[in-house]
């Protein structure tokens, strides 16, 4: 059977050009990484149109109150809680003011009133004593390094809450690794657990933000929470090898 001749009149100057454009071998499994990681991102977006999950605010005390009440409460609760807590305190001036049985009472539908009340009266007490000022606003002016050495010195912020507040308050592109997102990227195999109880370390959420490029982490986060809110326990479409 004759062989059929190449449509490409050029074939070899073609190669060339396209193996210019691969990485080295010391970079391929960070290059294919990328290139797994865009896809998927791309498809998510597409599916979910990066909802953010109704944080939509730049002041960041504001969404660190918020992200605060959705500890271990469905979306549902937790936003009707927060909404019950402004109508009552609207202004962190009136938080800061109340008695802290009040606000307890106001967020008991939320779970966790007690110490979610306590964590808030906290916050409030240690930025007043701090800056003589119930805000967060000077982050703004900080950068990435700064506020997340300082975030988590606030009861109650940790490493994922830090990022949260940095990513939606401040714009930064950050990557908060919740429990959607710490699944999802498990099995993708973009990062391995090193705990015998399944859970991310501190050390293995900076391992997974370091692999992901800086302009897909917001969007990827917010869709990961989606598919994770969709699908619950089900078992993901997306795999690593898809």
């Amino acid at each position: 059977m004759p062989r059929r001749r190449s449509e490409n009149p050029e074939p070899f100057l073609i190669d060339r050009a396209a193996d210019a454009e691969l990485p080295s071998a010391e970079n391929i499994r960070e290059w294919a990484l990328e290139k797994t990681v865009g896809r998927v991102a791309r498809e998510l977006r597409e599916r979910y149109q990066d909802f953010d999950h109704y944080n939509v605010t730049d002041d960041p005390l504001e969404e660190l109150f918020f992200i605060l009440c959705s500890t271990k409460t469905s979306e549902r609760t937790y936003r009707s809680t927060y909404r019950s807590l402004r109508a009552v305190y609207p202004t962190n001036a009136d938080l800061f003011a109340a008695p802290l049985e009040d606000i307890t009472r106001v967020l008991r539908p939320g779970g966790l009133a007690s110490k979610k009340a306590g964590v808030i009266k906290r916050i409030l007490a240690l930025l007043n004593e701090q800056f003589g000022q119930l805000t967060l606003d000077p982050l703004h002016e900080l950068s990435d390094a700064a506020c997340e050495r300082f975030l988590p010195t606030l009861p109650g912020v940790g490493k994922k809450v830090a990022r949260c507040v940095m990513m939606y308050a401040l714009h930064r592109e950050v990557f908060p690794v919740d429990e959607h997102c710490w699944r999802i990227a498990k099995r993708l195999r973009w990062i391995r657990q090193t705990r015998k109880n399944r859970s991310g370390s501190p050390r293995d959420e900076d391992r997974l933000q370091s692999k992901l490029p800086p302009e897909y982490r917001h969007s990827l986060h917010v869709n990961f929470v989606s598919l994770g809110l969709h699908r619950g326990k089900a078992r993901l479409a997306l795999t690593a090898d898809d």
